[in-house]
Order: C-alpha cells, then structure tokens, then sequence
C-alpha cells in the first residue's frame, strides 16, 4: 500500500521495520518508531493541511536531531544528516523524489517569497533596500544549476531551508491554522515532505548502522 506520489505508507515501513530491527542499534530503532508514529498521524489528517505538515515536519525531526541549539546549528545538523543520506541512497531514490516533483510543488515553494528567510527579515527591520531580491534571486538560480546538474544535495539543501521557514511559521504562531493568505506554501510543504520523510526513512533503516549519532531524548 502506498501513499499519493508513490510514497511508501507508514503501515507498510512499520513492516519493514519489525523485520529488521533487532539488529539494528537502540538509537536508530528510537528515531525509526517515532518517525513513523508521527507519519502515521500525519496520514490521518487527509484536509487539514496545517496539521499534516506539522505531524510531517516532526517525523522528519524524530530522525535526524541529536542536540539543540541556535538556528544556524540546526541547519547545519540537516545539511551533516543530508550527506549521510546520500552515501546509503546507493539507488537515488532522494534524486527522483526530488526531482520528480520540480515541475511541481519544489518549484513553486522555491519561487515563493513568503518562504525565504531574508525577506522576513527585511519586513521586521524595515529595509528597503530590495537586497532580499537579490539574494532571493540567486538562490532560485542556485536550485536551477542544482537541476541541470542533478546536484541532489544542493537542491535537497535549499527545499529543506524554505520548509523550514514555514515550520518555523507553523510552530511559532506567525500563521492563522487555516488561513488563506499561506495556503499554497503549506500545500506545496505538504506534497514534498509526504514524499521526502517516507524516503529518509527507508533510507535509514537499510543503512542500519549508527552513524546518526544518539537521540536527543532517549528512552529512560
């Protein structure tokens, strides 16, 4: 059974899973059955776009965070743990997620403004200079060299630093749950995580090691 987009199904990982993790260490089998729990609530939430992302966005969490800290270190975590996923992606199955979807909601959230970080910026300090443009502008060009080049982790780089402005939109209050005026970044979110996270997942339980370091919240 699969999910829309071809996406494995959180049942169907669960699966996978119980055939395999007995050999696996104790903090990847932590990460797995997380991630899958929230999947699993994010696939109960079929029109409320608002809550299947953030359920969407915490599975993503579960697997790959090891330790808080200030904004930058947290990127930079996703940029470490999207490099460990290209080594195991031995069948580019990140690529063809990615790049299936560019044509579709990748390139609209990638054009969206409302999802780029300095343009908020802009907005709360009152700058009128227009910089965001440009910065905004060359990192659009940036994601379409990622494509003519099948730079998977550039592309993968970028679509992860917009999804997460608008988590940060989510989870901080900054939108109305709902609201018409983030409808299409939230659907966009929606589409590319609901492909993404199922992928992560599978990648990680066939990686099977523990490279991925210890969970912030282990089990005690």
């Amino acid at each position: 059974m699969t999910t829309r987009a071809g996406a494995l199904d959180a049942s169907t990982l669960k699966q996978r899973h119980r055939d395999m993790r007995d050999g696996q260490p104790e903090s990847l089998r932590i990460r797995i059955h997380r991630a899958l729990s929230w999947l699993a609530r994010a696939e109960r939430e079929p029109d409320d776009h608002d809550a299947r992302y953030i359920f969407l966005w915490i599975a993503f969490n579960a697997v790959y965070a090891s330790e808080f800290g200030f904004e930058q270190k947290e990127r930079e975590q996703v940029r470490q743990f999207i490099a460990q996923l290209l080594k195991l992606d031995t069948e580019q199955q990140l690529h063809r997620a990615l790049f299936g979807q560019f044509s579709g909601p990748i390139r609209t959230l990638i054009d969206n403004r409302f999802v780029f970080e300095p343009f908020w910026r802009a907005m709360r300090d009152h700058d009128a200079s227009n910089a965001w443009e440009t910065s905004f502008s060359a990192a659009k060009k940036r994601a379409l060299d990622a494509v003519m080049t099948n730079d998977t982790a550039t592309l993968l780089s970028i679509v992860l630093d917009r999804l997460y402005v608008l988590r940060n939109q989510l989870i901080h209050g900054g939108a109305t749950w709902g609201g018409s005026t983030n409808r299409a970044q939230v659907r966009d979110g929606v589409a590319i995580l609901g492909v993404l996270v199922p992928v992560v997942v599978g990648l990680m339980m066939r990686g099977g090691g523990d490279g991925f370091g210890g969970v912030a919240f282990p089990v005690v």
